[in-house]
């Protein structure tokens, strides 16, 4: 999971920003910008594990789509690799930044087509960025990765449950073998058994493909487990960034303190 200290930074944000243009709620009123993101600065080595907390709005979806190229900064440029990422640009310019990134989204139902079969599903990546190979082989080994019988293959979405959704859209993320996965709160739709054995399928993951992951979680608890550095967002900035175990265990702002103060805690049981 830890970075090697000899890694470079595979990507580089500096002063991105994003504003969006509000309507207007008469002809006349002037135009009024809302700030998702104010101007920011980060930097993730390449075998890095990033988790990105804090509340809804907080600016945590804007700054990834920003750092994948999803989205087009206001200001401030965003590298990958050295290389500029330009969200203006044709979608074939971008293949080389595409093949390097991997999605795991929120909703294991509704990320996945159910008209395909996950076999389908997996090798979308590998159609859509033209990629070489036995493509049919290629969705036997990652369904045998994510802990799926590679038989499977020819299943649509509903004969699976929630969890071995969620395994399919990760074999489905790591079919192209990018170098840098983002899972979008991909735990948080599942119950907790389930959540704990995709938690460790991610952590194995992250080890064996050496990815590069970025994290976006409510759930610090998740983000303790899986990441090495956590930065911490509030009103469109970044407030808190460093080592996971520092900045949960020993946090310097008010605002840290108080999502940390807001997880539940299971009272013990009277006599245990």
């Amino acid at each position: 999971m830890n970075p090697s200290s000899s890694s470079g930074r595979l990507i580089e944000a500096q002063g991105l920003s994003r504003e969006f243009r509000l309507p207007k709620k008469t002809m006349f009123e002037r135009t009024r910008m809302n700030t998702a993101l104010h101007p920011t600065d980060l930097s993730i080595a390449e075998g890095e594990s990033l988790g990105v907390i804090g509340e809804s709005g907080s600016g945590k979806s804007t700054l990834v789509r920003l750092l994948l190229g999803l989205d087009r900064p206001t200001s401030g440029r965003v590298t990958v690799d050295g290389r500029d990422v330009d969200a203006a640009a044709s979608a074939r310019s971008l293949h080389w930044l595409r093949r390097q990134t991997g999605l795991v989204f929120q909703d294991p139902y509704a990320s996945l087509d159910p008209r395909m079969p996950a076999g389908r599903i997996i090798s979308e990546p590998l159609r859509a960025l033209d990629i070489e190979g036995d493509h049919r082989a290629r969705v036997r080994e990652v369904l045998e990765q994510v802990g799926l019988d590679a038989d499977m293959a020819d299943r649509h979405p509903h004969e699976f449950s929630g969890g071995q959704r969620q395994r399919i859209a990760l074999a489905r993320a790591i079919a192209h073998r990018p170098r840098i996965l983002v899972g979008d709160e991909p735990l948080s739709a599942l119950d907790v058994t389930v959540r704990a054995q995709i938690l460790e399928l991610l952590e194995e993951l992250q080890k064996t493909e050496n990815l590069t992951l970025i994290l976006v979680s409510h759930d610090i608890g998740v983000v303790q487990n899986l990441s090495d550095t956590v930065a911490v967002m509030k009103d469109g900035r970044i407030v808190e960034h460093g080592p996971v175990d520092s900045v949960l265990l020993h946090p310097r702002e008010d605002y840290t303190k108080a999502l940390l103060a807001a997880i539940p805690v299971i009272p013990e049981t009277p006599g245990s």
